[in-house]
């Protein structure tokens, strides 16, 4: 596998999630006083390594599943070179290990630094990512992908990030990145609600494969409207800054891929999800980056 194949075969534009969830957990512990960017961009390194493994992985056990198969939805807009034969399963199972390798590299160097706690964010994290999609659990084939990616890209991944910086456990972080792990669950739903059809016809019981198509876009449109109501009801809460509101600039877009939902699925739906998580991280993460010199919280 040359370089330009690894490198794409491990979906790179999908680590904008990993960026804003490490950046989440950094942001809150530099408003706890600590930051460190070494210990940042260490992290974020580590991190995207593991999110490419997982990337990997779960394309070494679809392809052997009999899930991934040229003619697949995911064949036809990215790259995969175990669905078409031209890449052996050994090697990309390996290439998945070598990836988990660094993260372990990475992760060592970090808890020898900043304490042994990391290690137990990074086992949790390695364990949830494997049985996602390795036998014999399959958390992705039990309607459970979108809780476990909420769980790791919404809890674990900025809980580890501000740990790295400070040393300390604190639910700011994991209560922070709520909205994020949303976000990230309702990228892998716009991806199972396209191929509810395929899905079902491969015995791959998804979240929308089990609730149906209806019901999944209800779903979708209320897991869109909980990201907001919460940064609301963080505001009014005081756990973050009045410039959070800043986010309410994507609700126009929100309401529109809610309604797009609502008709023809289209098979760009992930990428126009994830599009939106990117814009309301950004801003989300711009408005506690402000905070952190002119820091601003509702009244009460």
């Amino acid at each position: 596998m040359d370089a330009r194949t690894a490198f794409l075969s491990t979906r790179p534009w999908s680590f904008t999630m990993t960026f804003s969830s490490v950046t989440l957990g950094a942001l809150m512990a530099a408003l706890a006083g600590h930051f460190s960017p070494v210990f940042y961009l260490l992290t974020l390194g580590g991190m995207v390594a593991f999110h490419a493994a997982t990337n990997v992985l779960n394309d070494f056990f679809d392809v052997k599943h009999g899930v991934d198969r040229e003619g697949a939805p995911t064949t036809k807009y990215r790259l995969h070179p175990a669905a078409f034969g031209q890449t052996p399963l050994s090697t990309t199972l390996g290439f998945s290990i070598g990836l988990y390798a660094v993260t372990l590299a990475v992760g060592f160097y970090l808890a020898a630094v900043s304490g042994l706690s990391i290690l137990f964010v990074i086992g949790a994290g390695i364990f949830g990512s494997v049985l996602y999609t390795a036998d014999p659990v399959v958390l992705k084939a039990r309607a459970l992908g979108e809780v476990t990616v909420f769980a790791m890209w919404g809890l674990l991944i900025p809980l580890g990030s501000f740990l790295v910086q400070t040393g300390n456990f604190s639910w700011s972080p994991v209560v922070a990145a709520v909205p994020i792990g949303l976000f990230v669950a309702l990228v892998l739903l716009a991806n199972n609600i396209r191929d509810i059809g395929y899905d079902g016809s491969v015995n791959t019981r998804t979240l929308a494969v089990v609730l149906g198509a209806v019901n999944s876009e209800k779903l979708y449109a209320a897991l869109l409207v909980a990201a907001y109501i919460f940064v609301a009801a963080g505001i009014v809460g005081q756990l973050l800054p009045v410039w959070s509101l800043v986010v309410f600039l994507t609700a126009p877009e929100a309401r529109r891929l809610a309604g797009m939902f609502r008709g023809s699925i289209p098979d760009d739906a992930d990428p126009k999800t994830a599009k939106l998580a990117l814009q309301f991280a950004l801003l989300y993460m711009g408005s506690l980056l402000l905070s952190v010199f002119v820091p601003l919280k509702l009244p009460i």
